[in-house]
């Protein structure tokens, strides 16, 4: 359990970090700079850093540390649910940034600028943890530093059915953020990351679950075993086509591309009644005609 207790500190070490360096970011930059840039860069970090992290555990746990997939489900929610409520609105996720794009929510220089923020927060994650495996302060990073050089794939599938996988993840979770996005952050944050668990649990034996192209980039890529096409099509090609197929769904349209709605039928807001009957020779009359009819009977009662 040691090797648990030191990843432990540093999922706590990282969360309180990634605090400090927001509120001194808020403190220094603009509201615009921090909002653009500043923020993604801070929550990449935070998810990316968790994630190596997480990611030891799951590899090198079940048989260096005894630890069972219950424990690790159960940590990997856990640590969603704490992203979720600490990420200050960073999408720390490229399909996201992209997401908004297509809805017309974000303009192309502000989505290129997100994005460059998200791969300097990734790499930053990368160096400080791979820096904070170098001290072995448990055996679990003992075995990491000694086989990080010679990492496998996360890829463990044929190429099509690891984009299929990597699609279906990131079609359901697109779809699952535009339906709760107005939702309270206390109903939104957990059933995102029991979302993610699950998916994790049902569709890691094959991709690792990536369904965020800056994560699969940083942790897989450099790996033996595929090409660099191979591993593009499907971290970065699967997750794309999987949300831009969630805002098609849900929208009916990609309001970026299209204004017209590609899906569903637009129906009249304003509808007849029906069995209304036609009017009537007496009904035909003007509204001037109206008052008059009703004349006499005011003036009859005034008499």
């Amino acid at each position: 359990m040691a090797g648990l207790n030191v990843s432990l500190s540093f999922f706590f070490a990282t969360f309180a970090l990634c605090q400090a360096a927001r509120r001194v970011s808020k403190a220094l930059l603009p509201g615009g700079v921090y909002a653009s840039f500043a923020q993604e860069a801070v929550g990449m970090a935070q998810l990316g850093a968790c994630c190596l992290e997480m990611r030891v555990l799951v590899e090198l746990g079940p048989w260096a540390g005894g630890f069972g997939p219950d424990l690790l489900l159960t940590l990997l929610f856990l640590l969603f649910l704490a992203h979720g409520a600490t990420c200050d609105g960073a999408t720390a996720n490229p399909t996201v940034s992209l997401q908004e794009l297509l809805l017309a929510e974000a303009s192309l220089p502000h989505t290129l600028l997100t994005l460059a923020a998200q791969g300097l927060g990734m790499q930053a994650a990368h160096t400080l943890t791979r820096l904070y495996w170098a001290w072995e302060l448990s055996d679990l990073h003992v075995l990491q530093s000694l086989m990080d050089a010679h990492c496998s794939s996360a890829l463990h599938t044929s190429v099509p059915h690891g984009m299929l996988v990597e699609g279906a993840c990131a079609f359901f979770f697109h779809l699952t953020l535009l339906r709760f996005r107005n939702s309270l952050p206390i109903y939104r944050v957990p059933l995102v990351a029991l979302l993610v668990t699950v998916m994790a649990y049902t569709a890691g034996p094959f991709t690792s679950a990536f369904f965020n192209p800056a994560l699969a980039t940083s942790v897989t890529f450099h790996c033996s075993g595929h090409t660099l096409l191979e591993y593009t099509q499907v971290y970065w090609l699967g997750p794309l086509t999987g949300m831009v197929l969630a805002v098609l769904l849900y929208h009916g349209r990609l309001p970026r591309l299209f204004q017209r709605n590609l899906l569903y039928s637009q129906k009249n807001k304003y509808r007849t009644p029906r069995g209304k009957l036609a009017p009537g020779p007496r009904d035909t009359q003007t509204p001037a005609e109206g008052c008059r009819s009703r004349e006499p009977v005011w003036r009859g009662v005034g008499r």
